[in-house]
Order: structure tokens, then sequence, then C-alpha cells
């Protein structure tokens, strides 16, 4: 029977820290490429977005799409606020690049002379019943600048109170609900 060559106790500690440090770093070689570039965590902060996201919900957020197509009417983003770009807000684009927003007796009308020579009320029915939008503004977008309001919009500070939002500053739309369990699932429009 042959016996088992010994290692030393120092060469064994420093293959076992380096089998950590490999697995570590093909960790993060997989991680962070995925973290910043595809997707990201977000939690939601305050009322704005009620009924349809509430205070504390975890959001996996898309940040890919937005490289490959335009945001659309209705899409809920994450963003940079545009008057201080550290903080991240949560809202539904209303308005797109080139049209004209009108907000008068709690409706929104749209107006591209482009595309549609005359102003249409915004139906969102798809993702809001009976809402009353409080203000009464109108604002033409230039390109690249998006209109975006809150679900909540008796609680939402929005495009309404502080401007547009630039498509540089937007960071991804909104894909999975990750917490609660109970509502868990990926995000409709």
């Amino acid at each position: 029977m042959l016996d088992k060559p010994k290692i030393s106790q120092t060469k064994y500690w420093l293959n076992f820290v380096w089998e950590i440090l490999k697995i570590v770093i093909i960790s993060l070689a997989i991680i962070i490429p995925i973290r910043y570039f595809l997707i990201q965590p977000f939690f939601v902060n305050g009322a704005s977005m009620e009924p349809n996201f509430f205070d504390g919900e975890y959001l996996i957020i898309d940040e890919i799409t937005y490289r490959l197509e335009k945001p659309e009417r209705g899409d809920v983003i994450i963003f940079r606020y545009p008057l201080d770009p550290s903080q991240f807000f949560i809202k539904r684009i209303i308005g797109l690049p080139g049209e004209t927003i009108k907000i008068n007796d709690g409706k929104i009308f749209v107006y591209n002379k482009d595309v549609v020579p005359q102003e249409i009320e915004l139906d969102e029915s798809g993702y809001l019943n009976n809402i009353y939008t409080p203000g009464n503004i109108e604002t033409t977008l230039k390109d690249n600048e998006y209109f975006v309001l809150g679900d909540n919009r008796r609680a939402s500070s929005d495009s309404r109170k502080w401007g547009t939002v630039p498509k540089r500053y937007i960071i991804g739309e909104a894909w999975l609900r990750a917490w609660p369990v109970s509502r868990a699932g990926v995000v409709k429009d």
C-alpha cells in the first residue's frame, strides 16, 4: 500500500484561497455585465404609481429593449430624475417626442401634426380605471423628450411639475415584479 504524499498546510490553504478566488472572479465576470447592461433591480418608493405599483415592491428592470426599440406610450419606465440625476423615478410614458400634450378638465389630449391632424383624448382604460388627471397644462415635446405621469395622478410628482424626461435619462422598462410573492410576475403595461 502506498502512502499519499502529504501537502504542507500552507500549500493547502493557498490552493483553497486560489479556488475561492477563481469562483469569485468567474461569478463577477458573469454578474457585472448582466447587472449593468441587461437587467437591474429597483424598489418602488412612494405611492405615485398606485394602484399598479405599491410602495416597497421589488422590480426587475429591462435595460436592453430601449437600446433596440423606442419607448412607447403606456410603458412603465425607470429613469434618472431630470432635476437631480442621482435619484431614480418610476412613471408611465404619456407623451412621445414631437407630440403636444394638453391636460384640461381632468383629461389628457395628444396631438402630433405629422401623425394625427387633430387632438385626440388619450384612452388609458387599459391600465387605469376612471382616472382624473389634475392640472391645466399644454406642452410640445422636442425630439428625444418624453412626458411622464404617475398612475396615482393626485399624489405624483411628474412632468406636470418638473417637465419632460430626456431619452438619455431613461434606464429601462419595468419587466418583472419579484416582490411581494403574491403579486410576482411579468409587468403588463
